[in-house]
């Protein structure tokens, strides 16, 4: 009956992959999101920590999702962290050049195997100045918008969902979404609590967009 299922493939980094039992308090929105789906679809987790939309590629991990991917599945794609590490010119790309170009090879690949691609703009970090909660990636961002028109793919803004979320709930409370809770110094990776509100972000985006997944959920 699994090989029935309709697939959502995630090809993402540290904020969306599945920790391991060891990893108590740390978690990635991918963990979560089957949580929102119906026994009809699975969740297939292929997010890994510091990889970029270059370096995912480039280690072949877009090409073992190729492999499995078929028509009517979905691939989930959210990147732009790593990218934006000019210190580590391996993970880097320009938002506007080479992030929408590695961007469109995602794209493609879904397309070519007759799947949906999604692209979800990277997930805030929490950085409040002056009583304002920060995009810490704006040009990745905008990147991200202006390929998705450019190519028809759909688009989840979790940039944006996760800033109006925290402006609702207050600094206090989504200081305890964050790694930073535990270890006093992580600001961007999510506490298991804080990757729950980032998965239910992203399954309220995909109820809005009304694709067939949407159509699936609990």
């Amino acid at each position: 009956m699994n090989a029935e299922k309709l697939k959502i493939y995630l090809a993402a980094d540290s904020t969306v992959q599945r920790y391991d039992e060891q990893e108590k308090h740390q978690g990635g929105w991918g963990e979560f999101l089957q949580d929102y789906f119906t026994d009809e679809v699975k969740v297939e987790n292929h997010a890994i920590g510091g990889r970029s939309s270059k370096t995912f590629i480039e280690e072949g991990r877009l090409d073992k999702i190729a492999k499995k991917i078929k028509a009517g599945d979905f691939l989930l794609i959210q990147m732009g962290h790593n990218d934006a590490a000019k210190n580590k010119p391996e993970r880097y790309t320009e938002p506007f050049t080479t992030y929408k170009q590695y961007l469109k090879k995602y794209i493609d690949c879904a397309k070519s195997y007759q799947a949906e691609p999604v692209l979800i703009t990277p997930a805030a970090r929490l950085h409040l100045e002056n009583n304002r909660f920060i995009n810490d990636f704006p040009e990745y961002c905008q990147a991200m918008k202006e390929i998705a028109v450019e190519e028809d793919v759909a688009l989840i803004d979790l940039m944006e969902k996760s800033l109006n979320l925290f402006d609702r709930v207050g600094y206090q409370k989504a200081f305890t979404y964050f790694m930073a809770s535990v270890n006093d110094h992580d600001y961007t990776h999510f506490t298991k609590n804080g990757a729950k509100q980032m998965a239910r972000l992203v399954a309220d985006g995909i109820k809005e967009l009304e694709i067939k997944i949407s159509h699936l959920m609990k």
